[in-house]
């Protein structure tokens, strides 16, 4: 099998898992909410209601695909779909697992192992805001252009605390390559001193701080309870996708829950330990190589599947923020506070530099 035929078909089980992820996710977070609201939730397509993500999307296909006569219809266009495809692309640079072996020859599962690729993760996400600005003032909505507008600002917001959690991890492990840090997370030593089981040096234990602000930030990023103002019904109509119908408000939704996949994945990259699991070192002495690149798989997913969980818990837990609170926290809070870490990983960096070594 040659190296551009392995990564095609990584491409498309890229593809189908993300849709299935998000498709099913929305089957999730009902069951989630039932089991919170002591309910029963998805019940009747299917059984325990697993064919209602099926049915969801065969509703969006055969609804009216209506387009309200004074927008601008390209842009009405390009507006979801740009959402859906910055959503796909950006997993594009996230090492799934370790490698596997076909033919004797070994393929890292991972679509472009590109040098920069924590840049190319922000710069993805910064063009995702277009998609929602595209959506709102193509409608010709004055209450569209409101949600896209308050989405857009939050959204910018809570990138600048995020892009500086990424310069802690960045520091640390002295590299943009996300194969790197992952690998960076196998150590058997945690601090560089202490003795720990190989594949839980995690970042997480270094950048406790930089973890929470990044997890509350990616919340916001994807627009998720208590954040998701840009779709306060009882305000804005539903916000920036209020003109949309059929499967294009099908993708503004789909592409919502991609991007919660792709950001706990990536959370899990940076501070988790990627595909490391306790003992990966000893597996990789002991066992074949596919045994452990399936196992690595198996690891990240569970820890990624574990993230989304939480999301869906905060979202049923916590009630909406109002929006001045929402950018209170965001420039006044996290910004502020993710910086003084910043200084002290630097500072903690120059004055014990072996331990990172």
């Amino acid at each position: 099998m040659g190296i551009l035929t392995f990564k095609l078909i990584l491409v498309f089980c890229l593809f189908l898992l993300a849709l299935t992820v998000a498709a099913y996710s929305t089957w999730a977070e009902r069951k989630v909410a039932a089991v919170m609201q002591d309910r029963m939730g998805p019940s009747r397509a299917g059984p325990f209601g697993l064919l209602q993500p099926i049915a969801d999307g065969g509703k969006f296909f055969f609804k009216e695909d209506f387009t309200p006569a004074n927008a601008e219809k390209f842009l009405f266009i390009i507006g979801p779909s740009l959402v859906m495809f910055i959503s796909l692309i950006t997993g594009a640079v996230i090492p799934w697992g370790k490698s596997l072996s076909f033919g004797g020859q070994s393929y890292a599962l991972q679509v472009a192992n590109i040098d920069v690729g924590v840049l190319y993760l922000i710069g993805m996400v910064s063009i995702g805001v277009y998609g929602i600005m595209i959506g709102g003032w193509a409608s010709n909505n004055k209450y569209s252009l409101i949600g896209a507008i308050r989405a857009s600002s939050q959204m910018i917001s809570y990138e600048l605390a995020m892009g500086l959690c990424l310069l802690a991890i960045i520091m640390m492990t002295g590299s943009l390559d996300l194969k790197v840090i992952t690998e960076n997370q196998s150590s058997g030593k945690l601090w560089g001193v202490i003795p720990w089981v190989s594949g839980m040096n995690w970042n997480v234990f270094y950048q406790p701080v930089a973890f929470i602000i990044f997890f509350i930030a990616a919340l916001a990023e994807c627009n998720r309870h208590p954040f998701d103002l840009a779709e306060c019904e009882s305000e804005l109509v539903n916000g920036y996708h209020t003109e949309y119908s059929s499967m294009k408000l099908g993708l503004y939704m789909f592409g919502e829950y991609v991007n919660m996949f792709i950001s706990n994945a990536l959370m899990v990259v940076l501070f988790l330990g990627g595909y490391n699991f306790p003992g990966i070192h000893w597996a990789t002495e002991h066992w074949s190589e596919n045994t452990v690149g399936i196992l690595s798989i198996l690891a990240f997913l569970t820890k990624t599947f574990i993230g989304i969980l939480i999301f869906m818990w905060v979202r049923w837990t916590l009630p909406r923020f109002r929006y001045d609170q929402l950018m209170h926290l965001g420039w006044k809070k996290f910004i502020p506070i993710a910086l003084i870490n910043l200084v002290l990983t630097g500072g903690i960096i120059l004055v014990f530099e072996h331990f990172f070594k």
